[in-house]
């Protein structure tokens, strides 16, 4: 099992900028890519952007393209999101999780508030 812990949420204006933080640690060497998922109240989790581990293959959701970049830093075992021209749409609570490969995700963190006024 690898467990994560997320930081980095917060309140902003529309048009702020905010970076979530992912801290991988236990089992991570089963753990083939990263993601980072998204819940708003009274919606379903929905899938914003991932990345792997060796090659920082990269994917993302249509809606947050050229405003939300994922990295990774692999000597901590942590990964980020850097969240650009914020818009209240994007308020939910951030969850990254650790996978087997861009499309299967096993483990999960406790999430991070994101929330963006108007």
């Amino acid at each position: 099992q690898v467990q994560l812990v997320e930081s980095g949420g917060g309140l902003v204006q529309a048009g702020g900028s905010l970076r979530l933080s992912c801290t991988a640690s236990g089992r991570t060497f089963s753990s083939i890519a990263m993601g980072w998922f998204r819940q708003a109240p009274g919606k379903e989790r929905n899938f914003v952007a991932a990345i792997t581990w060796s090659r920082g293959t990269t994917l993302y959701v249509d809606s947050v393209k050229g405003r939300f970049t994922i990295s990774r830093d692999n000597a901590k075992n942590t990964v980020y999101l850097q969240m650009n021209s914020l818009k209240p749409e994007d308020t939910a609570v951030y969850y990254c999780a650790s996978g087997r490969g861009l499309q299967i995700y096993d483990d999960w963190g406790q999430g991070t508030q994101v929330t963006v006024s108007s």
